[in-house]
């Protein structure tokens, strides 16, 4: 088996099955064809043309875009248009077509395959140094978790809200899912990003994960406090490395964070016959047709 694999699930995606979503002729997001017929059902927020989607000229600045979205994505909701929204999660995200700090509206996370947005999230891996070697912690995912339920996970990872920073949302989501205090969880390194675009059953995920790595020390234990992890393991990086290489046991998107670890640290080095394909796959770019390219 190859780790390439992980790389080209996560990135499935035919964007000739969508119509861009531009908003300030910038490109933001994308909507299936089937979605973009019923967003001409609100004239007053959408104008819906032959090559794109954006919104109303009349719809300027974060709060109205914001609001008149949120309006949308309830009566979806109350009309019981599951297949398109099954519930909302009163978490916001940035919609926007660069940093997330740069945003021009928000919408509720639930609603961002379905717009087709950039999301963005954090994962943090938690590694031991001990005489015979690197070993990380490892959490495996709640049965009752409504995505990827029992899957393995890193000791801590969380989608990224609007209107909190990157340092106070990781230092909130490691309290809440190993029980990592504030001060040790200062000492986490950023260490770059992993992105992927995958076409889903609601719509198009775009994600970008920030990666950080935490040396935790040899008397840490991890402690789960949100009820979303059933059990930690820590591992020796071998066996990890063995795990991404030869199962499916991670949540899809782990393994690109997982592989990013390896490449960074040296246990896939440039002599692995994936080395390069690895190295460029963890970045792609949002591709659009190229029919479309000059309209945008």
């Amino acid at each position: 088996m190859k780790l390439i694999r992980h790389i080209q699930r996560c990135n499935k995606h035919n964007p000739h099955d969508y119509v861009p979503f531009v908003v300030d002729g910038e490109l933001v997001g994308r909507f299936r064809h089937a979605f973009e017929k019923r967003l001409a059902d609100w004239p007053d927020v959408f104008d819906v043309s032959k090559c794109a989607v954006s919104l109303h000229e009349k719809l300027q600045g974060y709060e109205p875009r914001s609001s008149a979205i949120d309006a949308v994505l309830r009566e979806l909701l109350a009309c019981g248009e599951h297949l398109y929204l099954p519930y909302l999660l009163d978490e916001m995200y940035a919609v926007t077509a660069n940093r997330r700090e740069e945003a021009l509206f928000e919408i509720d996370r639930s609603a961002s395959a379905l717009f087709g947005i950039r999301a963005f999230g954090q994962h943090l891996n938690g590694f031991v140094r001990k005489r015979d070697g690197m070993h990380m912690w490892l959490g495996q995912r709640a049965a009752d978790k409504g995505t990827f339920p029992g899957k393995l996970d890193h000791l801590v990872a969380g989608g990224l809200p609007v209107g909190i920073s990157l340092e106070r949302n990781l230092h909130k989501e490691c309290r809440e899912e190993a029980g990592i205090g504030d001060v040790l969880a200062r000492l986490a390194i950023p260490v770059g990003a992993v992105s992927y675009n995958v076409d889903t059953e609601q719509g198009f995920k775009y994600d970008t994960l920030y990666c950080y790595d935490l040396e935790l020390p040899h008397d840490f234990v991890p402690r789960c406090t949100d009820g979303e992890v059933d059990s930690f393991q820590l591992l020796p990086i071998e066996q990890v490395m063995r795990i991404v290489l030869e199962t499916d046991d991670f949540k899809p998107n782990c393994n690109l964070v997982m592989i990013d670890f390896l490449l960074r640290h040296g246990f896939i080095g440039p002599a692995h016959e994936e080395y390069l394909a690895l190295m460029t796959g963890l970045h792609p770019a949002m591709r659009i047709p190229d029919h479309m390219a000059g309209e945008l």
